[in-house]
């Protein structure tokens, strides 16, 4: 079997997701919504959000409202939209996703946030061979998140829920956000590879036109990412080859 490779004679940059990808974080994220759904749920007759799969089914790779709406959905709930100014845990969709951005970001004040270690190598090795890099993200922490890994100085630009919002960008599984990243890379997108855990994300990558689409499969669903568009499937980016180099650009 070939190795997993990204060849950079085809491939010129290469777009991260930067939650469970670059930043350690899924794990958080996770035990965050789990917190307030079921705080939510408590008293009503649904079923408790199961940290595994609901999260890959109905949450990852989202931005935070949506998540919330399509967890609801699938427990037959319709709460109101309400706004940004409802107090967080209130029994609407803003609510919720106010409460969980600060069950988790009150996680990242106490522990941190970790980068993995074969993603950082990756970083330094595409950039060592001429390759440009962006990181994308549907959180609105993703900066912070970033540099408090130490690996914010690795990308050339971050595309983030912030720049969402501000462009009416609509998240994954539609391809804006990754599309947003490689127009300000002044790159075609067959002249990138997206790099994803996400099931949302990897069908982004797939409908955006990239020219590689690459999945790390956290769960044992390499069967499942590649129905969903993945060219390549690792279960650690370690395993991924970095082969040839970007040649510059000549006049």
């Amino acid at each position: 079997m070939n190795e997993p490779a990204i060849d950079l004679t085809t491939i010129s940059a290469v777009v991260f997701d930067t939650d469970g990808v670059v930043t350690d974080t899924a794990r958080g994220h996770a035990a965050a919504w789990k917190h307030v759904f079921d705080a939510f749920l408590r008293g009503r007759s649904a079923a408790a959000f199961d940290i595994r799969a609901d999260y890959l089914q109905h949450v990852d790779g989202r931005p935070r409202l949506d998540g919330v709406r399509t967890f609801l959905a699938s427990r037959g709930i319709d709460l109101p939209e309400g706004g940004p100014d409802d107090e967080p845990g209130a029994p609407t969709v803003h609510g919720l996703g106010l409460a969980k951005d600060r069950v988790f970001m009150a996680q990242v004040d106490k522990y941190g946030v970790a980068a993995f270690p074969a993603t950082v190598a990756l970083l330094y090795e595409l950039r060592r061979r001429g390759a440009r890099v962006a990181g994308v993200s549907a959180s609105l922490h993703a900066r912070r998140l970033v540099t408090s890994a130490g690996v914010a100085h690795l990308f050339d630009l971050l595309v983030d829920g912030n720049d969402a919002a501000l462009m009416r960008l609509p998240g994954k599984p539609d391809p804006a956000l990754f599309l947003e990243a490689v127009r300000r890379l002044a790159l075609p997108a067959a002249r990138a590879a997206v790099v994803e855990a996400a099931l949302p994300g990897i069908e982004a990558g797939r409908k955006g036109g990239f020219g590689l689409v690459i999945a790390v499969d956290k769960d044992g669903a390499a069967a499942e990412l590649r129905e969903h568009g993945a060219d390549l499937v690792v279960t650690d980016l370690g395993e991924l080859a970095v082969r040839g180099r970007v040649l510059p650009l000549t006049s």
